[in-house]
Order: structure tokens, then C-alpha cells, then sequence
């Protein structure tokens, strides 16, 4: 059953079982410095098949080497999870395709909380994690 996962079993769950993720806002390697950009990073250089799905820089066609995608519908196959870089009020406007693409489960980044399109999640049978960092949480888990 799908839920709002805030336990540490549960994120540690959540990291285990994510070997491909999409990043939704990702940036690129000239805004290295953002944590949009070296989140991703950090996940490929430890093993994860990182997605690019950047909401801005229409030039872009690869981000760390991987082929960019301008919505998560376009992504082919399954997702384990989409880590999302979007400010809050900016994440509804995603839930479309969040629900079409349906991932294992939807991880919004530190800072970033919306319960009314966790719910939604959820109720479609999405596991959601808000306000938290995919980054530490993978350093401490993923052993």
C-alpha cells in the first residue's frame, strides 16, 4: 500500500530499491554548485541510472552524459523513483505526468512539501517522501 514515508525504515527502503531514477529539474554541469545539478551527480557516480528531466534549457540534449527528456512521459521504461527539484507551488503543475509515468515512488528534495499532490500520489499507489535530501539519505543507506 502506497503512503507519505517518513520513518527511517521506509527511506531506507526507498533508497535500497531506486536503481533508476529520473531528476525532475535537474540543472546542468554549468550550475555544478546547484544541488538540482551535484544531487545527480553524487547518484550516478554511485551506480544509479540518473534520468534527466530538466524544465528548463531547451538547448540541452545531455546532462551527465545522459539523454535529456523534456517530460517525464517521454522517459521510456520504468522509473524507481523521480526526485524532484521544483518549488513546491511548481510541483502541481507535474502531477499530470507523475501519475501517467506512476514511478515506484516521487521524492520531493529538502525545502520542497506538497501535500495536496502527495496525496493524489499516494492514493494512485505512490509512495512519496517530502522534504529531505535523496543525497544523505543515499550516503547513509545504500550500503
Amino acid at each position: 500500500m502506497a503512503r507519505i514515508i517518513d520513518d527511517e525504515d521506509g527511506i531506507a527502503a526507498v533508497v535500497k530499491q531506486s536503481k533508476r531514477v529520473a531528476v525532475l529539474g535537474i540543472k546542468p554541469e554549468s550550475q555544478s554548485g546547484q544541488p538540482a545539478f551535484y544531487v545527480a551527480d553524487y547518484l550516478k557516480k554511485a551506480g544509479v541510472e540518473v534520468v534527466p528531466v530538466p524544465v528548463y534549457f531547451p538547448e540541452l540534449t545531455e546532462i551527465l552524459g545522459a539523454k535529456v527528456y523534456r517530460k517525464l512521459t517521454d522517459v521510456p521504461g520504468e522509473l524507481d523513483l523521480v526526485d524532484v527539484f521544483r518549488r513546491p507551488a511548481d510541483v502541481t503543475g507535474h502531477l499530470d505526468d507523475l501519475l501517467a509515468k506512476k514511478p515506484k515512488a516521487v521524492w520531493m528534495q529538502l525545502g520542497i512539501r506538497n501535500d495536496e499532490v502527495a496525496e493524489k500520489l499516494v492514493a494512485a499507489g505512490i509512495d512519496v517522501v517530502m522534504d529531505r535530501c535523496l543525497m544523505v539519505d543515499h550516503r547513509r543507506y545504500a550500503r
